[in-house]
């Protein structure tokens, strides 16, 4: 797991250090950092071997949702795990995001446990 490559993506810069502190408590060591859903995007492209996404909802420019949506609707990227990570914590939103390509949802705040067990869970073999 430490190899793998993760994409942390939140407008906070706050809330982008907890967590690449928590990612690197838990083993992984390679992060990058995107501001918003261009940024991401942008990052994705240019990385090139990302293997998990984490991912806010509400940002300027372009949103976490429209972020999903984009990196599913590119076959480069369709089978990247991504995780939402995000205040929205109604059913309904979960379900939207899901719909959209989501692997797993966290509603902050969180712990670093529950951050490690879902990860786990997306990078599992089913």
């Amino acid at each position: 797991m430490a190899s793998l490559k993760v994409l942390v993506v939140d407008d906070s810069v706050t809330m982008r250090r907890i967590l690449i502190n928590i990612l690197r408590m838990v083993g992984f060591d390679r992060v990058v950092e995107a501001e918003d859903g261009v940024d991401a995007w942008a990052k994705l492209q240019s990385e090139g071997d990302i293997g998990l996404i984490l991912t806010d909802w509400n940002m300027p420019n372009m949103g976490g949702l429209e972020f999903v949506k984009k990196v599913r609707s590119d076959p480069r990227f369709r089978e990247v795990p991504i995780i939402m990570v995000t205040v929205r914590g109604v059913k309904e939103d979960v379900i939207e995001a899901m719909k959209a390509g989501v692997n797993n949802y966290i509603v902050k705040p969180f712990t670093p446990q529950v951050l490690r067990e879902k990860i786990e869970k997306v990078l599992s073999p089913v």
